[in-house]
């Protein structure tokens, strides 16, 4: 998109994403370091309950928390970037998933954890990020 290529838009746009920030991510994973996860000695393999399990882990989700739809993340990035992409609008690919939405409910329970970081601000700050990383790889892009 920065140096004028078009892009493939999947679905003429018409999806939705689940975008979740790298410090959201860090975030979590260190939080959840100081939360010892305990065994349910009640698990059942015959009903099994895919939350707990007699083992001693515990499985979370870690997301932006909110679904956002393809154009307008495409118009966010745009107006970070300070560029206007070409469009290539498509049909959907086989298999492809119209719509991601993660939920945290166990993550915030367990460590009241949420994610800090808004979406126009995840994908300022991800453009910033990528042209620094471009212009250290000396591509000037």
């Amino acid at each position: 998109m920065r140096v004028g290529e078009p892009i493939d838009v999947f679905n003429h746009g018409y999806y939705r994403r689940d975008l979740t920030f790298i410090d959201d991510i860090v975030d979590g994973a260190l939080r959840v370091t100081n939360s010892v996860p305990t065994a349910n000695a009640a698990w059942d393999a015959k009903l099994p309950d895919r939350a707990s399990s007699r083992a001693a882990f515990r499985v979370f989700n870690i997301s932006g928390r909110t679904s956002v739809e393809l154009v307008t993340s495409i118009e966010l990035l745009e107006r970070a970037l300070g560029v206007k992409a070409e469009r290539h609008f498509l049909s959907a690919q086989l298999g492809d998933v119209k719509d991601t939405l993660a939920d945290m409910t166990d993550l915030e329970t367990a460590i009241g954890c949420a994610p800090k970081v808004a979406i126009k601000e995840r994908l300022e700050r991800f453009s910033q990020w990528s042209k620094g990383y471009a212009n250290r790889l000396g591509c000037g892009l």
